[in-house]
């Protein structure tokens, strides 16, 4: 107790020391001593302030770390660019329904005008059937009218064309705006939200884009397949106008698929035209023509390779033709239709059409020259040596 002592000696001191007044003035006041000595080394608040830490904190319960609260806040950087690359896959698939729709529309015109055709078609049929008088003029006019449609569906190709183009450019577009979200995803400042919203647009984009790419297939079929039928068809047309002119009959063109119901070829299509050297092997050339031998047996006169989309085998196979005629003027030729066994079956099934076609061209080819068609043999064959489809020209 020597600090309290200590303390009222020197508090009795200076009240005695002190003026009356200043005295009074003291008493009058909070009367705080002047000093004040404790044990304490800190006062209270200032050791609540320096000895605060360490506290112990309340435990945090799982279900508020799963709380909503978490996922509040403001759009994200990466969230913008989500709603820009959201904007622009909403105007691809708006056009990809656009040239949809036109596509779909033009294919229904050309329904119409192929059943107008073939109305046109059948009545002059049936007429030249009963019989009619030379260049009747209400076949001559039918005729004029199944050629009108003919050229409504060859200008549609133009426009299949277009369609085509367009499907490419959207196809580009959509490719682009898949790029770009996968981009994304490096990009930081991204929440857990942003990444499973870009998962969704990629997969979008994905599906987009094979919706694009079964739409360009269909386009392209739609080229293919008219093309064709306006060649068969001006080739019938050809034969119909000659029999309306002469008021007879003269039957279907060779434009009615005579490969359809063709047998299977019995020989080696694999062979070589007999001059056939290894140099020639090696070249890109798709016509292989050697008649230097054709003594005996059946032997390869032609080989029209298809690889490219024109292929100018029309002048090689006249002069095989001719000059295998000059030697034999009484042989028979078997036309063959040859397709690769490479790929899955339904490859093969593709490359079997087409060889059958390419072979029904060649067939009018040959017809046109002058040789009979009951001079030639059809047939088909497969070769697992052959890289794309072909067709052969044996002489017999």
């Amino acid at each position: 107790m020597k600090h309290i002592t200590l303390v009222a000696a020197l508090l009795v001191t200076s009240a005695l020391s002190m003026p009356h007044n200043a005295l009074a003035a003291t008493n009058n006041s909070a009367q705080v001593p002047s000093l004040i000595i404790t044990n304490d080394p800190l006062p209270a608040s200032l050791r609540g302030a320096i000895y605060s830490k360490p506290v112990q904190v309340r435990a945090i319960q799982p279900s508020e770390v799963m709380n909503r609260d978490y996922y509040t806040g403001g759009q994200t950087i990466v969230g913008q660019k989500i709603g820009q690359i959201s904007s622009n896959l909403a105007m691809v698939q708006g056009k990809v329904e656009s040239i949809a729709n036109n596509i779909r529309g033009l294919e229904q015109n050309n329904e119409r005008r192929a059943a107008n055709y073939y109305a046109d078609i059948a009545t002059i049929n049936t007429q030249l059937h009963s019989g009619t008088t030379p260049g009747n003029p209400r076949l001559v006019s039918r005729l004029n009218s199944s050629e009108a449609h003919l050229e409504d569906l060859n200008n549609t190709i133009a426009q299949f064309n277009a369609m085509a183009v367009d499907s490419s450019a959207v196809a580009s577009e959509a490719s682009f705006l898949l790029e770009e979200t996968r981009a994304a995803y490096n990009l930081s400042g991204a929440v857990e939200e942003d990444h499973v919203h870009l998962a969704q647009v990629e997969d979008s984009i994905t599906n987009t884009l094979t919706i694009i790419q079964r739409v360009l297939n269909n386009v392209n079929d739609d080229i293919t397949r008219t093309s064709t039928y306006l060649s068969s068809e001006r080739e019938n047309l050809r034969i119909l106008s000659l029999a309306v002119a002469n008021g007879d009959f003269y039957g279907r063109s060779l434009a009615s698929r005579p490969f359809s119901g063709a047998p299977a070829y019995q020989g080696n299509v694999s062979a070589q035209p007999a001059s056939y050297s290894a140099a020639q092997q090696q070249s890109a050339e798709p016509m292989r023509v050697s008649s230097s031998d054709l003594s005996g047996g059946s032997r390869p006169l032609a080989k029209i390779r298809f690889d490219r989309a024109d292929v100018n085998y029309e002048e090689p196979v006249y002069l095989a033709v001719n000059e295998a005629l000059k030697r034999y003027p009484n042989a028979r030729f078997d036309l063959i239709a040859v397709t690769p066994t490479q790929g899955n079956a339904a490859q093969v099934a593709i490359e079997s059409t087409k060889a059958r076609r390419n072979a029904e061209k060649v067939l009018r080819t040959l017809t046109q020259m002058g040789l009979e068609q009951d001079r030639i043999d059809i047939a088909y064959s497969e070769d697992a040596n052959a890289v794309s489809n072909e067709v052969h020209l044996m002489v017999k």
